[in-house]
């Protein structure tokens, strides 16, 4: 099957600001495309952003996979999932001119946890993520031994998030390290949410890696 750019419902924010990166935003369960433009404009301003919707629908709830239960994934989905939209995202980047050599991942939570799958299953994609409350993806699997070898990852964590548990981040953590990647584990005292001071914390992480 051929994929289009219609296969997705998205929002992209036109850049603003000459020789910026894109920045792919992943929403949290629940919410949308529009849910996290002003975490996008706060990380990198003036830099264009392309915002899709995930299509699995949780009683209501927008999801980018299926669960078993709270923190259990259905990892057959996370996969199916991930491929999809990793083949959507190159077909987006070509149909509005991005520059597919620029391109940073940002999400929270579900979302955050589909950025990291898309790290680890399509390297190359993305130069960079800035990933929080995410834990490893493919549970209770030991992903490809894929390079990440110049990909640069910030991953914001609560020490006491009940959700996206700390040694599920110290995890991830460890497979994209294990794999190449130069991580940032940014650790707040706080549980499943971002803090105002973490984003300042991301924001000159993203000035420092000058994509």
């Amino acid at each position: 099957m051929t994929t289009s750019v219609e296969d997705f419902e998205h929002v992209l924010e036109p850049a603003t600001t000459p020789d910026t990166p894109t920045l792919v935003l992943l929403h949290g369960t629940g919410a949308d495309e529009y849910d996290l433009l002003p975490l996008g404009r706060a990380l990198a301003p003036g830099a264009a952003l392309l915002s899709p919707r995930g299509k699995v629908d949780e009683n209501g709830l927008n999801r980018w996979f299926r669960r078993l239960r709270e923190g259990v994934f259905d990892v057959e989905d996370v996969i199916t999932r991930t491929d999809e939209l990793a083949d959507w995202l190159t077909v987006a980047l070509e149909h509005y001119e991005l520059d597919p050599r620029r391109v940073v991942i940002s999400g929270f939570s579900n979302g955050a946890n589909t950025g990291a799958a898309l790290l680890l299953r399509r390297p190359g994609l993305a130069v960079g993520a800035a990933l929080f409350a995410s834990g490893a993806p493919l549970q209770g699997r030991e992903p490809d031994p894929v390079d990440l070898s110049g990909t640069r990852v910030f991953l914001g964590a609560g020490k006491v998030d009940p959700i996206t548990t700390i040694d599920r981040t110290h995890l991830l953590a460890e497979q994209l390290t294990s794999r190449g990647a130069d991580v940032v584990l940014d650790e707040h005292a706080g549980g499943h949410q971002i803090p105002a001071e973490q984003i300042v914390r991301a924001e000159e992480w993203f000035v420092r890696c000058g994509f």
